[in-house]
């Protein structure tokens, strides 16, 4: 299936700053429930100065993410759809796919762990409410719903009182520790206290959901009113606000609670603390924060995604409503399948392969970063200077290490999900009209090599086919097209060659027209091929301009593949074109199919090589050999037909040739012909022939007509035929 898809508008509505739309989302985010109920455990079995170093670790992470994200950031126009849009806009419409889907679901199935969180925490404060557990989560989840359809601007409103709250909160904390702090407690504190459970990788995977985060800014992208400017100060400034904050609560959680109590089951916070409701209120806030943020940010990857035409059945989620184009339809999927991870209650079998998507989102993004920085596109010029490649592959090492650490089994599987997913995208063909790093990064990869190619030695063992192909109009001759591809076995070039003659100011237009069609032609037959089409004065100079300027460096023609003609009076062109070929080092193969048809398949029968001679014999036995890899080949027999005088030694002859095929390490069946009259013997001991390589001598002008119908003879025997004059630069040796 393909369409093209095009780049969603967007409605210019109310837009947000840094601080409303990046900052504060992040700060909820990563200030977390984690945080209020989980810290204390990982300060008392990792210590002190574990707890900073894991910290640390983490922050690397997120911080490398950050300064990523900058970069790509500041390098485009950011519409719509965060992370998807930033990733899909530089690795590609597959990856950003990916990254769409599987960053929605992990969003959306957060909202869920987020409403739970936040239910735990009423019960714990209010443990006489009359509701059962799931009716409260569902209330809870209803009031988010209502708060985020009626729009972003309500929502961020209701976040700034949170964000109040929640720094009230943890400097309640921050009073009573420092109250209770001593020198003694935290020196005692300090080393840490890792258990058979409690290790170094499962207090690590414990904390690491923490500090993430990020994104929630960064898919509020389509709300800023300058996303290249608000995304890189509002999330660097969102990681670092929160790591000092941090650091600051595991410094007086170590200083103020023995470590019995940290590892105990209190809840340490509240009971340091200078005010437990205070406590109380800010995990509420934490909890319910992180839930808006969640619902605010997953159905605007989704609408992004939808407008973006990927899949047909998803166009319905990509209609926003109103004048600052709400993604509401978005939201109420987005609900429903949070509301559905609430009614089936049980969320830890899935909670780790939604850390496992988040991580997969920051590590594509940090590859993104890398593959522009290290592809030197010359479209990547960020305004943010702290980027380089090195921080970004940091970045993405980080992710990949992090994964496995946390969790082997669900990191495995999130990558094969992952995999399909990309390669379910990569098969419906989808044409985009945005440029991406994967066509960056193959002309750098190609420049190297060719820059490498060209600085090597050529030495004839290593000779791959670069044919080139003369098919004129390739519909008319498919069994040239089929010959050039089947020969090179996928282990060479082919490019198929069209000469337009005339009057060069008449043909250009003609030219890149002729030029477009072969393109068309072979995308529709599936060739691995490549277009060349020149237009000169006369089919000679077009011919000597084409096998001279066709090609770059080491991948230039090596080859000249063209069809036999039964018209007598187009002999002097083949003379012409053997003649150049000859003068130029280029080898060449002349194909006369027995059967020319609109579709041309291959014979049944053997792969003969005539062994007439020693120059073209060896570039034959390589030709038949590359014809029999191929698929549809495999079955065919390859058989070495040599004709010897009647009176030869047959068993040296006979060892020589052996001799030649192991060094070669190349397996075909030998046949000696003794006979006087070798063209008869081979007429006879080829059938049943599917294709005959036969090698002529080169050019001289001087008898050039007895040469023609000397091949003409050998083109007339049964099968297919393919005459060879080897240039003399292929080795069968080591």
């Amino acid at each position: 299936m393909k369409y093209e898809n095009k780049e969603h508008s967007e409605i210019k509505a109310t837009k947000f700053g840094t601080f409303g739309g990046v900052f504060t989302p992040s700060v909820l985010t990563i200030l977390g429930v984690i945080m209020f109920l989980r810290f204390s455990t990982v300060v008392g079995y990792a210590g002190l100065g574990g707890c900073l170093l894991i910290l640390l670790a983490s922050k690397v992470v997120t911080i490398t993410t950050a300064l990523s994200l900058s970069s790509i950031a500041t390098n485009m126009r950011v519409k719509g759809g965060g992370a998807y849009y930033l990733i899909s806009r530089s690795l590609g419409v597959e990856f950003g796919g990916v990254i769409a889907i599987f960053f929605y679901v992990a969003q959306a199935v957060a909202v869920t762990l987020y409403v739970i969180g936040f239910t735990e925490a009423v019960f714990s404060a209010f443990p006489d409410i009359p509701l059962s557990f799931r009716m409260t989560a569902t209330l809870t989840n209803l009031a988010v719903f209502i708060c985020v359809y009626i729009g972003a601007s309500w929502t961020i409103r209701i976040q700034y009182g949170i964000l109040a709250i929640l720094l009230v909160s943890i400097a309640s904390f921050c009073m009573g520790a420092w109250n209770q702090a001593s020198a003694e407690l935290l020196q005692a504190n300090f080393a840490p206290a890792w258990t058979d459970q409690y290790s170094l990788p499962f207090i690590f995977a414990l904390f690491f959901p923490a500090v993430t985060g990020i994104m929630a800014g960064v898919n509020m992208s389509g709300d800023l009113k300058n996303p290249s400017r608000s995304i890189p100060r509002g999330t660097l400034a969102a990681v670092g606000f929160t790591g000092l904050i941090y650091a600051a609560v595991a410094v007086l959680l170590a200083a103020s609670n023995p470590r019995s109590t940290l590892i105990g089951e209190g809840f340490v916070m509240k009971e340091t603390a200078w005010s437990g409701m205070l406590i109380f209120a800010g995990v509420i806030c934490a909890t319910l924060s992180s839930a808006l943020g969640s619902l605010m940010g997953a159905p605007r990857i989704l609408q992004a995604f939808a407008q973006d035409n990927v899949f047909k059945w998803l166009r319905w989620f990509g209609r926003g409503s109103g004048a600052s184009n709400e993604p509401r339809r978005a939201i109420v999927v987005t609900f429903l399948i949070a509301q559905a991870g609430i009614m089936a209650g049980e969320l830890d079998t899935i909670a780790p392969i939604i850390t496992m998507f988040f991580l997969l989102t920051y590590g594509t993004l940090n590859l993104a970063c890398f593959y522009e920085s290290i592809t030197r596109n010359p479209s990547f010029r960020p305004t943010f200077k702290f980027n380089h490649w090195s921080i970004a592959l940091i970045g993405a090492s980080s992710c990949l290490a992090v994964m496995f650490l946390v969790n082997m089994f669900w990191a495995i599987v999130a990558i094969l999900l992952a995999a399909g997913m990309y390669l379910l995208i990569e098969r419906a063909e989808i044409v985009v009209q945005w440029g991406d790093v994967t066509s960056g990064l193959a002309f750098q990869r190609a420049r190297k090599a060719l820059l490498r190619l060209e600085k090597e030695r050529f030495h004839p063992k290593n000779w791959r086919p670069s044919i080139l192909a003369l098919s004129g109009n390739p519909k008319n001759r498919l069994h040239l097209v089929s010959y050039a591809c089947l020969l090179s076995a996928e282990r060479g070039v082919v490019s198929l060659g069209q000469i337009i003659s005339g009057q060069l100011e008449d043909r250009i237009n003609r030219q890149i027209e002729a030029e477009k069609m072969l393109r068309k032609f072979i995308a529709r037959e599936g060739l691995d091929a490549f277009p060349a089409v020149v237009a000169d004065d006369n089919f000679a100079d077009g011919l000597k301009a084409l096998i001279q300027c066709h090609g770059i460096g080491g991948l230039r023609p090596n080859t000249v593949l063209l069809g036999w003609s039964e018209d007598t009076s187009k002999s002097d062109i083949a003379s012409m074109i053997l003649a150049l070929s000859q003068k130029m080092k280029r080898n060449v193969l002349i194909v006369r199919c027995q059967q020319v048809q609109e579709k041309w398949n291959p014979q049944t029968g053997a792969i003969n090589i005539w062994w007439n001679d020693s120059v073209n014999g060896p570039i034959m036995l390589l030709f038949g050999f590359l014809l029999k890899e191929n698929r549809q080949w495999r079955d065919c027999p390859l058989r070495v037909l040599r004709t010897v005088p009647a009176r030869a030694d047959i068993h040296q002859l006979k060892a020589e040739m052996e001799y030649i095929l192991a060094t070669a390490r190349i397996s075909a069946e030998i046949v000696l012909l003794p006979t006087e009259a070798p063209l008869e013997a081979i007429r006879y001991a080829m059938q049943p022939s599917a294709v005959l390589f036969a090698g002529i001598e080169p050019i001289d002008n001087t008898k050039a007509c007895t040469l023609i119908a000397s091949m003409r003879e050998v083109a007339n025997l049964p099968g297919d035929v393919i005459l060879v004059c080897n240039a003399g630069d292929v080795s069968l040796s080591d």
